[in-house]
């Protein structure tokens, strides 16, 4: 009996197993399923998406897991060191450092998402355009990409938050406009290996658009690169952010932002190492967990990487 004509394993996992799906979202509900089976077997990945997973939980959940806001000073509790009534200890202000880290793990995903959302778009139009138009076009885009990555990232971000002024949206946005230009590059690279292709070609001659081609086949295919690229820049993006707070020019007091915690209490590192520590632990922690989290991501959606 082949495989074709045995009989069809019953429940949610023999219709993901099945060898034949009877429908396209079928198939693509089985590939995201094979690739999440993937992705569980590769601990190093796992552990990033617990880390994440967290930061997100607390996010959440934040009002019912702190005790305070995080913002009223007590100064009755100033400088407590950790115990089980404050758990990371409290500030030069008396506010429970536990708590002002997890509501500021709101700003840091605010960041996050914000930066996300602007400069994926960018940088995979920007790339995709240049690379299936080619040309002048190629030339002129690539070029404007050059002259962004020719700056280092937080130097470039201090240049336009200085010109913006203070301020966590206009720290958002001095961020996005220093971190598009890889997608752009990587968009584009990913065309240049496809523009050519026998579906591309197919397409073209039954008379489609430009902009269809471009839109229903040549960026999903480059989404993958993109999504990779960018889980693994989301720790650099938490970085800058957090060097900005650390400077004044993000977040502004008394937002329980990471960077701008350390920079308050960076003066007590000798003698109340808990002020500065406990933030300073979060942005690597986070950081290290959305790295370990590209890594799997890239391992699953991008196969080609992984084996080379």
């Amino acid at each position: 009996m082949t495989m074709a004509t045995q009989p069809r394993a019953a429940g949610l996992r023999g219709w993901l197993m099945d060898p034949s799906p009877a429908s396209t979202w079928q198939a693509r509900a089985q590939r995201g399923y094979l690739g999440w089976v993937g992705f569980r077997s590769n601990p190093i990945a796992m552990a990033g998406f617990v880390i994440v997973a967290a930061l997100l939980l607390a996010a959440a959940f934040a009002p019912w897991i702190t005790a305070t806001d995080g913002l009223t000073p007590n100064l009755g509790a100033r400088l407590l060191p950790p115990s089980a009534e404050h758990w990371l200890g409290t500030d030069q202000l008396g506010r429970d450092i536990f708590d002002r880290i997890v509501w500021g793990s709101r700003i840091t995903l605010y960041i996050v998402i914000l930066v996300s959302i602007i400069v994926a778009p960018i940088g995979l139009a920007v790339g995709t355009i240049a690379g299936y138009a080619g040309g002048w076009v190629d030339a002129v885009l690539m070029r404007i990409v050059d002259i962004f990555l020719a700056f280092p990232r937080l130097i470039l971000a201090l240049a336009f938050v200085a010109a913006l002024g203070a301020g966590i949206e206009n720290a958002v946005l001095a961020i996005a406009l220093t971190t598009w230009s890889p997608y752009a590059r990587i968009a584009r690279a990913e065309v240049l290996t496809i523009r050519k292709s026998d579906f591309i070609v197919a397409a073209e001659a039954q008379g489609a658009s430009t902009f269809r081609i471009i839109r229903r086949h040549v960026v999903p295919l480059c989404l993958a690169s993109v999504i990779v690229r960018l889980t693994l820049d989301m720790a650099g993006i938490i970085l800058t952010a957090a060097g900005l707070g650390f400077l004044g020019l993000g977040a502004q007091p008394p937002l329980p932002e990471w960077g701008a915690m350390i920079s308050t209490g960076r003066q007590f590192l000798l003698d109340q190492w808990w002020v500065p520590t406990a933030p300073g632990a979060a942005i690597f922690l986070v950081s290290l967990g959305f790295c370990l989290l590209g890594d799997g991501l890239r391992d699953v959606l991008d196969p080609k990487s992984a084996s080379a």
